[in-house]
């Protein structure tokens, strides 16, 4: 009754909880499970909150959580989910009080549950599955503020290390969220400097998947130019770290960074002539005005 009444008691009483000797590891994640589940009934956000923040990398970890325990969790947060407008509700309070509702480490302990190696997917894989997309829009929102970037990199940073692993499931879902980061955030690229020699192979996966998909992206890594010039930088900076490979390692030895210099030609290209597609289309716009603008003077 208490929780239903004040649902974000449940923030305070739950990290006590986890810290409290008094309970085995089991009787603590079915005490936690029910409380959850009762705040929920009135609060979907208090409900999603500590499912995320305590429930859930509890199910990640491999060496703790029993299959009875990871079926509770799961349908815990199922029944949350299939509420009426669950979705409306959760992505409009994604962010209360300057907390989020799912935190980075969540994310990676989520994507790697509902992404693991297919010797290792079981029944709860596919649970998994089901509710990733409604989970990935609520953690994915981010604010337009200096937390909000700094989330980005913080997701960037671990979906590049993702993408470096050798699950391909895992790895394309990586590279599709870290391209959703460049885009968002185009500070992501300097990021990425620091970031693109001790993961090739996934740079260059990514850079090949920006290539492809180039025409989507162009005109939001364009829309300033402080975020144009952020993404050329980048892209020169990785060729000249591809140059310096090839010189002290021989062109024959650093294939990988041979395929990123390729990548990162073609997009610097492709920007050249978005550039260009551009102030041509500015300028036969001004050409447009001007005598229409003539027309009618001489009209009158």
């Amino acid at each position: 009754m208490v929780l239903r009444g004040k649902p974000d008691a449940l923030a305070f009483v739950v990290p006590k909880l986890t810290k409290d000797p008094n309970y085995q590891e089991q009787d603590r994640i079915l005490l936690i499970v029910w409380m959850t589940a009762q705040a929920s009934q009135v609060d979907l956000y208090a409900g999603l909150y500590s499912w995320a923040h305590y429930l859930l990398p509890i199910a990640g970890d491999k060496s703790g959580c029993r299959r009875k325990s990871m079926d509770l969790i799961l349908q815990l947060v199922e029944n949350i989910l299939s509420k009426p407008k669950a979705l409306t509700t959760l992505v409009s309070g994604a962010v209360r009080k300057g907390q989020r509702l799912i935190p980075v480490s969540s994310f990676e302990i989520l994507m790697r549950l509902t992404f693991p190696a297919p010797s290792t997917r079981t029944k709860a894989t596919k649970r998994f599955e089901a509710i990733y997309p409604l989970l990935k829009q609520v953690a994915l929102l981010a604010p337009e503020n200096s937390t909000g970037s700094k989330r980005m990199k913080e997701i960037f940073t671990f979906s590049l290390e993702l993408a470096e692993q050798e699950d391909s499931v895992l790895a394309e879902e990586a590279t599709a969220i870290a391209i959703w980061a460049l885009t968002e955030n185009a500070d992501c690229f300097k990021l990425w400097d620091n970031l693109y020699t001790e993961n090739l192979d996934a740079s260059v996966d990514l850079l090949e998947k920006l290539a492809d998909e180039w025409k989507d992206h162009s005109i939001k890594l364009s829309s300033s130019p402080r975020d144009a010039l952020t993404v050329s930088q980048t892209l020169q900076i990785f060729r000249q770290k591809n140059a310096i490979a090839a010189i002290t390692q021989g062109r024959a030895n650093c294939s990988q960074h041979n395929e990123a210099d390729k990548y990162c030609k073609l997009i610097l290209g492709m920007r050249r002539e978005h550039l260009l597609d551009v102030a041509g289309a500015t300028y036969l716009l001004g050409g447009a005005v001007a005598a229409a603008i003539a027309l009618v003077q001489s009209y009158q």
